[in-house]
């Protein structure tokens, strides 16, 4: 269990210098709204991802007027050791992850080293809008828990960036694409097969917990459609060669899968009420975080930001049962009612910080840790 004990984080977003101890345990942080609550969270998650839960663009993370930040987190690890985690971004782009100041080969070693699942209001994207966040959805929960299946999302995103360029060529070489279409099926299988076990695994787990939440009101369950339930990825592509070289891109592939969130016989999205989209989306990160810790054997950190936002307080209470009955770790809590927060925690946990924000600044409040 890796357990992060400090952090101090410079000129990320609107936190200009913050250095701050947690609790092993719960880790409450009130503020007003936009006052740097997310920001902390995000910062927290960058040092297990590498990258933002918010931003698709570390440009957006610079905080204004600067144009370079930094990440740093003691982390006591699961066989009762330190590390220190630092990750820097400066201008341009250029990132550098050290571990106890030994820089890493390559960033993505460092994906799964420090398991984390974050539950927010954003998570309402992955009903609302496109395939491709829910397929970021899969990446960030199958790359923390399987490095095999993170090297060969990277090798087939490779070669489909490569087989894209050579269709948009005016004479596209044929032999070209067939070998690019033979090497991408191996790694699309892999993919396929990695990503329909989880689905497999994680429908029980998150109709369970809806039930929980929603006190068993509905019925749930994820729907997961891939290209490659037609055939092998290498057919498929031989079959649309034609029509990628019309198209000038590739038309088949698991870079169009999708999960479908149904509720009885109809999408979740179409039919769902806010709440039970909310309480959808808090029952599939709580199901994410049971089969990650049961992959590793040990829970991940768990981020609450902004979780009771749009749920009625019976759901609340479910939830809150569901915390304090299970086997937890780390947890880190943000919501701008502190009398509520602190309501809810003190009722749960002694072991527990508070911390007030406002600016991006930070004051701890007290603890019992």
């Amino acid at each position: 269990m890796a357990i992060l004990s400090k952090i101090v984080v410079q000129d990320f977003r609107n936190i200009a210098l913050a250095e701050l101890r947690f609790s092993p345990k719960v880790n409450c942080i009130s503020g007003n709204n936009g006052e740097g609550k997310t920001n902390l969270m995000d910062a927290i998650w960058y040092l297990s991802m590498t990258k933002s839960a918010i931003s698709s663009s570390d440009k957006f993370n610079f905080r204004h007027g600067t144009s370079a930040f930094s990440i740093a987190g003691t982390y006591v690890m699961d066989n009762g050791t330190e590390s220190r985690f630092a990750i820097a971004v400066g201008e341009g782009g250029e990132k550098k992850l050290r571990r106890d100041d030994k820089p890493y080969g390559r960033i993505s070693e460092h994906i799964g080293i420090l398991p984390i699942v974050m539950v927010s209001p954003a998570d309402i994207a992955l009903v609302s809008e496109s395939g491709e966040e829910r397929r970021k959805f899969l990446n960030a929960v199958l790359s923390q828990m399987d490095r095999k299946y993170l090297s060969d999302v990277q090798q087939y995103n490779r070669l489909l960036l490569q087989r894209n360029k050579e269709l948009k060529n005016y004479r596209p070489d044929m032999e070209l694409l067939r070998i690019f279409d033979a090497r991408m099926s191996l790694y699309a299988d892999q993919i396929h097969q990695a990503r329909k076990r989880f689905v497999d695994e994680l429908n029980p787990v998150v109709s369970r917990y809806y039930g929980l939440i929603s006190g068993g009101k509905e019925e749930i369950s994820i729907k997961y459609v891939s290209d490659l339930e037609k055939g092998s990825l290498e057919d498929l592509l031989s079959g649309c060669r034609e029509k990628d070289m019309v198209m000038k891109f590739t038309t088949a592939g698991v870079q169009r899968d999708d999960l479908v969130f149904m509720m009885g016989d109809h999408p979740i999205r179409k039919c769902g009420s806010q709440g039970q989209q909310k309480s959808f989306l808090v029952a599939l990160k709580f199901a994410q975080y049971e089969l990650m810790k049961q992959n590793y054997g040990f829970p991940p950190i768990l981020l609450l930001d902004d979780v009771f936002d749009k749920l009625d307080m019976n759901r609340i209470s479910n939830l809150l049962a569901m915390v304090a009955g299970q086997d937890f770790g780390q947890i880190f809590i943000t919501d701008s009612n502190k009398v509520r927060l602190s309501g809810i925690v003190d009722g749960i946990t002694m072991d527990r910080a508070y911390f007030d924000t406002a600016g991006g600044c930070f004051e701890s409040i007290g603890t019992d840790a």
